[in-house]
């Protein structure tokens, strides 16, 4: 079964935007940028669904190196479906596989993270370090025991719940608010043990908060923003924000249209959110979890229709409100190229923020989580 996303990203392979993908030889928008440590708390490359020789790989191994990122969070499965059966715990296991051969097969451009001293090497070495996530539970069924069979492949980092409800928790559409289940407290405890960074991002409120207090290890919500300023569901409350930042984690700023009430979303929105999280939490617990590919996009006529079937879809299903314009595009225009990072950071530069707290912002929060748990 194929998702409205993966739809969307397949199509995105074919409408990469050359012109875009990179600074050329433009003087840096920050320059202390390729010394950093950049962490997407979630992305992709369009790699992973081009078959090798596929006339888009030289543009998507461009925009690998043009992004500057050292960490990049990727989620082979399971996208928000429920994926209990056998089935689909054998294909979470095959496409991580399938990932982990396509990352070496490119090894100038990526590598896997299994420890923090990777980040290190892969920020030393200009290439990308890929770091396994999943975006839900599922996969886990009911058997704790399965996280360290899943650590042993490569997995570090865990969402907990997607849109829906799962065995651990409630997602943060549905209206009941569920918090975490007795299995969840079990999970928790174990991703602990296991040294695995535990994600909140699209929990319930309670799931959220009530994950946040039985973690003994600070925790991300990797790509969310500030609810105070759009209040939708999928943005968090400030009183689970602060008690993140309490306890030592990191809320990464999503860079998708619930960051704004209408209207199409612009770098300007991001900022406003980093900047209520920053003023709300403190510089050491705001990072950016875009979830968009690390490719530029160009609109085409193709894409412009598909992603317009896209929004309808999640307008229909509630995600958005029914008033949103289906023709809006997931990511900020004005940050529409590879190197969004850095171009960020120069307009985080410009409005008088410290060179210290835009490296933090930009990956040394969610760095310092990872070797935190990771040891």
């Amino acid at each position: 079964m194929v998702t409205r996303r993966d739809a969307l990203k397949t199509l995105g392979c074919g409408a990469l935007a050359l012109a875009a993908g990179s600074s050329g030889a433009a003087a840096p928008a920050w320059p202390p940028f390729r010394d950093t440590i950049a962490i997407d708390a979630l992305t992709g490359t369009d790699l992973f669904y081009l078959k090798e020789g596929d006339p888009g790989v030289p543009a998507a191994l461009q925009a690998l190196r043009d992004c500057g990122l050292s960490g990049a969070m990727i989620a082979p499965a399971p996208q928000g479906r429920f994926w209990y059966d056998d089935a689909a715990f054998e294909r979470t296991k095959r496409t991580m596989i399938e990932w982990k051969t396509v990352i070496e097969r490119y090894p100038d451009a990526m590598l896997i993270v299994r420890a923090h001293a990777d980040l290190e090497r892969a920020r030393r070495e200009r290439k990308v370090g890929m770091i396994f996530t999943f975006q839900g539970t599922e996969p886990l069924g009911e058997d704790p025991d399965r996280i360290p069979m899943f650590r042993e492949m490569g997995l570090r980092v865990l969402q907990l719940t997607h849109n829906r409800r799962n065995l651990i928790g409630d997602g943060c559409m549905e209206p009941g608010n569920a918090g975490l289940s007795n299995l969840g407290h079990q999970v928790v405890e174990r991703l602990n043990a296991e040294k695995i960074v535990i994600d909140l991002a699209h929990a319930s409120q309670r799931t959220m908060r009530e994950a946040i207090l039985a973690s003994k290890a600070p925790v991300f919500i990797g790509h969310s923003g500030c609810r105070a300023l759009v209040d939708v569901p999928r943005l968090s409350y400030d009183e689970e924000l602060k008690l993140l930042a309490d306890r030592g984690g990191v809320l990464g700023i999503i860079f998708w249209p619930y960051i704004r009430k209408q209207g199409q979303q612009m770098a300007a929105d991001v900022i406003r959110h980093i900047e209520y999280a920053v003023n709300l939490c403190g510089e050491d617990h705001v990072g950016i979890g875009t979830d968009l590919g690390i490719s530029p996009i160009e609109l085409t006529p193709a894409f412009v229709k598909d992603n317009a079937e896209y929004m309808r879809g999640m307008i229909e299903d509630g995600i958005f409100e029914k008033d949103r314009d289906p023709d809006l595009q997931l990511f900020p225009l004005d940050l529409n190229t590879a190197d969004r990072f850095e171009v960020l950071a120069g307009m985080l530069s410009a409005r008088g923020h410290s060179d210290a707290r835009i490296a933090k912002i930009l990956g040394g929060n969610f760095a310092r989580v990872m070797r935190e748990v990771w040891g």
